[in-house]
């Protein structure tokens, strides 16, 4: 079971038959994500994927033919710059850990007590930050635009149109979750790089 995806198409009545529920319909489901797709022709067959990419393929095999032609993944930039944002942000935690503790590393830790190295560990976790929640929000529109055509050529289809709907998924969620926690060490890290530019550490 897939348990975290960026967009779900699944099936549903709420939009081909307005006033339903969309409950108990049992058909195909497709999890999109940045690097590539899944998608299951019921709830009893298996989960299908695609190899993980930048620059991804979506397999729309599980749905109907006539499904609308809206999905579509971001140009490959983007999970680019997502990995780049990745690197930055385990060296900014690996920095951010070793000065933190530098008191308890004996001789080891005098290096991490310089104040370029916390400039430079401020400085690497605030571009991390900055390149990876952009490059999140970009897929967030990008998706987001993606979701709202989809739904409406489906509404435009009426009762010929396949029964199925998209939602942008828990994986947005997430994300956020995890910057807000990032948010933390950040802050800490940018207020000693304050502290030793104004020379009071």
């Amino acid at each position: 079971m897939i348990a975290v995806a960026l967009i779900t198409v699944s099936s549903s009545t709420s939009l081909t038959q307005p006033g339903s529920n969309g409950k108990g319909i049992d058909g195909p489901t497709v999890f999109l994500g940045a690097l590539g797709s899944c998608g299951r022709k019921d709830s009893k067959a298996a989960v299908n994927c695609t190899v993980p990419t930048i620059n991804p393929t979506y397999d729309l095999s599980a749905l109907p033919g006539n499904t609308p032609d809206f999905l579509s993944a971001p140009t490959a930039t983007t999970p680019a710059f997502i990995a780049v944002s990745i690197a930055f942000t385990l060296v900014f935690f690996f920095l951010f850990t070793f000065t933190a503790f530098r008191s308890k590393m004996g001789k080891a830790g005098a290096m991490f007590d310089k104040p370029m190295i916390q400039r430079l560990t401020a400085w690497i976790g605030l571009f991390g930050f900055i390149i990876g929640l952009t490059s999140f929000l970009v897929i967030r529109m990008w998706f987001g635009k993606a979701v709202e055509d989809f739904n409406k050529a489906i509404i435009q289809g009426g009762q010929s149109a396949p029964s199925l709907v998209a939602n942008t998924s828990n994986g947005f969620v997430m994300v956020y979750v995890a910057y807000a926690f990032y948010a933390v060490p950040l802050v800490c890290s940018m207020a000693k790089l304050h502290v030793t530019a104004t020379g009071k550490a």
